[in-house]
């Protein structure tokens, strides 16, 4: 299991790719704080309360762009 500050570093580094592409810092805190939600759901088992096709298991089926996101 990686360590806490292995996994700070990676989202930092994703963090700055997604700045080069133009994605700004509130847009991006804002996207992990959606996909930490489903994901805690998921773990959870909570789900079920979500709608069909906005699930962790649903991003996690899917595959390149699509230019907007489900969620």
């Amino acid at each position: 299991m990686p360590a806490t500050s292995d996994i700070v570093q990676k989202l930092w580094n994703l963090c700055n790719v997604l700045r080069d592409d133009g994605v700004t810092y509130l847009q991006y805190v804002t996207e992990l704080t959606y996909l930490l939600f489903l994901k805690m759901m998921q773990e959870t088992g909570n789900e079920s309360q979500l709608p069909k096709g906005y699930r962790w298991s649903d991003l996690i089926d899917r595959e390149g762009q699509t230019g907007q996101c489900a969620v």
